[in-house]
């Protein structure tokens, strides 16, 4: 292995509210389709809002072929594995060629944890006395789960770590990832972040911190509106997002054509409570730097854009003092129109949108821009797909605590 090695993403699985696996997760992001509609993972009827970003018709047992139990374990658990077989599948390995990487590292991100699990420990505990708790609890509930899971479905000898830096977290992960193969610690690395908020602990947290917004009545499927005039708050969401990055060198010579090349990272911490997200003008100088590249390379960028009235607005404004001029001729989405937004996975499913377009020359429209707002003055694609010819596109991601990621990627030149 080689220091310095250029590293590719040949393998993504997607397990989004807009879609499941890549097919119909891009079709969603082209027709601006919202995977936004009514909670029923439990009776929200006395909570402040009643809508959320939920995958529906969910098995794992249609993603294992192996006997698995999923009541032992957490939502955001099952939702990795299946995307990590979708991963695996897309990149064309089998598994005696997995186990000649081994041992394969698996960098997963997470941020909310295995809350529904802790709540049917809870629940179980008060009903039925302690005997009565399920003796997986400790398991599940763990911040490592979904990597353990991982390494123990996966049937090769593995390295885990986990990461944990809010909504970030996965974008995160992929950065640390892409650091291993970089450095020539690895030639081949699973990675991603999934998280499920979905669950009524955590859905009445975030009701009580004032962090969702009051669009009860609305038509769930506009309620996220990044950019838009009309936007009250993000919307919480569940999903996956797990990746196979490698070395160059290696999937060139098992003939899988990449789908793009990470060339570099930056982040940063806010410096005020009062802008959140101000720190983003930090970590995409930084990004850019680590690449070697100039606000007049990126061809798009993929933004943060949570649908929230102060975050979306901060966020045009760090893009206009890192680009420049430039920030008005750079076309700016969001996905969040479409996903929610599911913690840890966003930055996972950021990184698989951006490879679609390049894969495709289209970039899809921020889901649900209608009304232009003064403060928000960028090119959100509003008018549906456009053509684009993107060589090198820019990632954002924002947490709360004040964490932000930027990931600068490219088109593949062999």
């Amino acid at each position: 292995m080689l220091a310095d090695s250029r590293v590719v993403l040949t393998g993504i699985g997607v397990v989004a509210p807009n879609g499941i696996g890549i097919d119909p997760f891009w079709e969603s992001l082209l027709a601006g389709k919202s995977g936004i509609g009514e909670i029923s993972r439990f009776d929200a009827s006395d909570y402040p809002i009643h809508v959320a970003g939920e995958i529906k018709d969910f098995n794992l047992q249609d993603f294992l072929e192996e006997r698995v139990r999923p009541n032992r374990m957490a939502r955001h658990t099952e939702l990795a594995l299946a995307a990590a077989k979708m991963a695996i599948r897309d990149a064309g390995i089998g598994q005696s060629e997995l186990s000649d990487f081994g041992p394969v590292p698996i960098v997963i991100g997470v941020s909310n944890g295995a809350v529904d699990v802790i709540e049917r420990g809870k629940k179980a505990l008060l009903e039925r006395g302690p005997s009565r708790v399920s003796p997986f609890t400790v398991s599940a509930c763990q911040p490592h789960a979904i990597a353990s899971a991982l390494s123990d479905t996966l049937g090769v000898e593995t390295r885990t770590l986990t990461l944990s830096s809010a909504c970030a977290a996965g974008l995160d992960a992929i950065a640390h990832a892409w650091e291993m193969i970089r450095r020539g610690k690895a030639d081949l690395v699973l990675t991603g972040g999934a998280d499920s908020a979905t669950n009524l602990l955590t859905v009445a947290s975030f009701c009580a911190a004032g962090m969702v917004p009051d669009v009860n009545g609305d038509e769930p499927s506009r309620v996220s509106r990044p950019f838009d005039r009309e936007r009250r708050g993000g919307i919480m969401a569940e999903g996956a997002g797990v990746l196979i990055l490698e070395r160059m060198e290696t999937a060139l010579a098992r003939g899988k054509r990449p789908y793009l090349e990470i060339v570099g990272y930056g982040d940063s911490v806010d410096q005020t409570e009062s802008e959140p997200a101000s720190g983003i003008k930090d970590s995409m100088a930084s990004a850019l730097v680590n690449a070697s590249t100039r606000p007049e390379c990126i061809d798009y960028i993929c933004a943060h854009g949570p649908s929230d009235p102060i975050i979306d607005r901060v966020e045009t404004e760090m893009i206009k003092e890192v680009m420049g001029d430039l920030a008005y001729k750079v076309p700016v989405t969001s996905i969040k129109g479409a996903t929610g937004n599911p913690l840890s996975a966003a930055g996972p499913h950021e990184l698989a949108t951006c490879a679609l377009i390049m894969r495709h020359g289209v970039i899809p429209p921020t889901t649900n821009y209608e009304f232009p707002d003064p403060d928000c003055d960028l090119d959100y694609v509003a008018e549906g797909p456009r053509e684009a010819d993107v060589a090198t596109a820019m990632i954002n991601l924002h947490g709360l605590g004040g964490g932000n990621s930027s990931m600068i990627v490219r088109e593949v030149a062999i």
